[in-house]
């Protein structure tokens, strides 16, 4: 809406201005005669601020009703003084209208508000992307073993459903029948898909692997724990405290000043003049001038660079206020599992018993050719990265819940975990029970290589911690600011994350509908708290923190639900992020100086104070000077561009 009125009120405005009587003697031209060019400045004036004046005036009339005038106030103030002002000016000899200098204050008002609004995006996908989780429909099993698709909505407590493999699982429910992994990652944030099996809880809205589940329905709709982080996300989205624009409340107090200046000379010039056009003169220039442009300007065109700026810099910001906030952080808190990990497995210790490393590895990797698990993906990639050769395997099989077996060059191999040493009746050699044991204190997972029934290597397996993650921990302790994992993962593997970055708080085995809890308790604590986060889960935290940072990578709930996305997925983004933020701020302060020193400048200047002594600011003087404080808000907002955020 303000881009569309800004274009036709910017090409109605040029005639005002070309025809007006001061700008020609200013400039030293003579525009074309045409037939009623005395009437031309009038009646375009008229048309833009009928078209282009209303929003102003209409939200004006909001922030009167709730009794905090602010910009909108100042605007309309000054823009229907110099409407009524100029029309009567027609009917008085001698007096000079303010329509040039109407319709350039509402264009560039206008040009303000546009791009004002087009830099903020409210997070309102956020729960449309949750409930795109449930799929349209489900297979219910009857009471005589036949299978019909139904509508999620005809779905009731008790009622027996089919999952098929890579299927959603239509809602809460426990698994009657089936083994399969189910992919949790986007409501619980674990990194492994958690096996299945008889007996065992299913959330819907989570992905089935490869294997089919008969699943006993527990809860439908509103009772689901989807359902329950979608209020959460809809609570924590509307508790948001509104704050307040910087310019917002400069022009505030402008309108009181403006208000008691205008009275202030109204008296003053009644008293030494008596009642006239003249008090009326200084009194309409008075109002008008206290609305100059540049304070329009003054935030707009900065968050218009600092958008652009933090673009290039791979920090997408969808909500301005949040942008503002991040300067005051003292506390950021990262989901664990695809923020400052990976989200995907990778080998992080190997320890043998009479083979080399980079042959068991080599052998591991062969067996594990054909799968597509990842584990598997995990030990062919860490062969890959060392450069060791593997050979073919044949025979491949797959053994549900317990791992993989394959023959190497002629001999039998086994792959996995300790169902698969259970199910061969074999044991953990002495030699590599401690690196069993440590591993599982750290909380990372084991697989083992058996060769002729004797296991003779270990891997040990882990959520991969990202390369960047450190800087990220270290920078903004160096900034001052507190560090703290919150994830859904078990004590054991978040607290050695914690331990090998530094991290000063952790949150573990925390449940999705409980995230949003810690941090309020650190916003009650006094902390103005960030929180960095990729999954479903951490949607209610995102819009319950101060500010809200959606990992790219992650699911399009987060990245809705943040304030701030960073596209590249990098943890030291947070750290840019915040510098651009105070550097930004101090931009704005900055043109608030100018652009309402210009009224400190300007206002008792046009009320008369210096009138005793001959000088006395014409509107169309004021004009010019509120112009150039445009100028040095508009270059001095330019210089963020050349912000260094490493």
């Amino acid at each position: 809406m303000f881009r569309r009125r800004f274009w036709v009120c910017l090409v109605l405005s040029v005639p005002v201005v070309v025809y007006s009587e001061f700008v020609q003697g200013l400039l030293g031209y003579t525009p074309p005669p045409l037939p009623g060019s005395d009437l031309i400045a009038a009646g375009l004036a008229v048309v833009v601020f009928a078209y282009g004046g209303v929003p102003f005036l209409k939200m004006a009339r909001t922030e009167l009703a709730n009794r905090e005038p602010g910009m909108m106030t100042l605007i309309s103030m000054a823009i229907t003084v110099a409407f009524v002002y100029s029309l009567a000016a027609m009917a008085i000899p001698e007096t000079m209208g303010f329509f040039w200098e109407l319709v350039t204050l509402i264009v560039i008002m206008l040009l303000g508000h546009w791009i004002e609004m087009r830099s903020v995006r409210r997070a309102s996908g956020a729960l449309d992307e949750l409930a795109g989780l449930m799929p349209d429909t489900a297979e219910r099993i009857s009471d005589d073993g036949d299978v019909e698709e139904v509508p999620l909505d005809d779905l009731r407590e008790d009622d027996l459903v089919l999952v098929r493999p890579g299927a959603n699982v239509p809602a809460d429910g426990v698994v009657e029948e089936g083994d399969s992994n189910v992919d949790e990652s986007m409501i619980t944030g674990e990194s492994k898909p958690v096996s299945k099996e008889p007996g065992a809880n299913v959330v819907g809205g989570t992905i089935n692997g490869d294997g089919s589940l008969r699943v006993r329905i527990t809860a439908t709709g509103e009772k689901t724990a989807l359902a329950g982080i979608m209020r959460l996300v809809e609570e924590a989205q509307q508790s948001k405290s509104r704050t307040q624009v910087l310019a917002d409340r400069a022009a505030g107090w402008l309108f009181y000043v403006a208000l008691a200046v205008a009275a202030i000379t109204a008296v003053a010039w009644t008293v030494a003049v008596g009642f006239g056009l003249t008090v009326v003169e200084r009194v309409v220039t008075v109002l008008v001038i206290a609305c100059p442009h540049a304070l329009g300007l003054a935030v707009p065109l900065v968050v218009a660079i600092n958008t652009t700026t933090a673009a290039k810099n791979g920090i997408l910001i969808r909500d301005r206020i949040a942008m503002e906030e991040a300067r005051n952080l003292d506390t950021v808190v990262f989901d664990k599992t695809g923020t400052l990990t990976k989200g995907e497995q990778g080998v992080v210790d190997i320890a043998t018993e009479a083979i080399d490393e980079g042959d068991a590895l080599s052998l591991m990797a062969a067996v594990e050719g054909d799968s597509e698990h990842m584990i598997a993906r995990a030990i062919r990639d860490e062969a890959t990265a060392r450069g060791v050769a593997v050979p073919n395997a044949t025979g491949f099989e797959a053994l549900k819940g317990r791992g993989v077996r394959a023959t190497v060059d002629g001999e039998p191999l086994h792959v996995g975990g300790p169902n698969l040493l259970t199910h061969l009746d074999t044991d953990v050699p002495d030699s590599l029970a401690t690196f069993t044991d440590d591993a599982g204190e750290r909380g990372q997972t084991v697989v083992y290589l058996v060769r002729d029934g004797r296991v003779v290597a270990a891997v040990a397996l882990a959520d991969v911690i990202r390369e960047q993650s450190a800087d990220a921990v270290d920078s903004l302790h160096r900034m001052g600011i507190e560090v703290a994992i919150l994830t859904g993962d078990s004590r054991d593997v978040a607290e050695a994350v914690a331990d090998q970055l530094g991290v000063d708080t952790v949150f573990a085995e925390v449940l999705p509908e409980d995230k949003d809890e810690k941090i309020v308790e650190l916003q009650d604590a006094g902390k103005a708290v960030a929180m960095v986060g990729d999954g479903v889960n951490d949607a209610p935290a995102l819009t319950r923190a101060d500010v809200g940072i959606a990992i790219g990578s992650g699911t399009d709930v987060a990245v809705e639900a943040g304030d701030i996305v960073l596209v590249d997925s990098d943890p030291v983004d947070v750290v840019r992020l915040v510098r651009l933020s105070k550097k930004s701020y101090r931009k704005m302060q900055e043109n608030l100086v100018w652009a309402t020193g210009y009224n400190v400048f300007a206002l008792p200047l046009a009320a008369g104070i210096l009138a005793p002594i001959g000088i006395l600011l014409s509107p169309a003087v004021g004009a010019v000077l509120m112009s150039a404080s445009t100028v040095i808000v508009a270059i001095n907002a330019q210089r963020l561009r050349r912000a260094d955020l490493e």
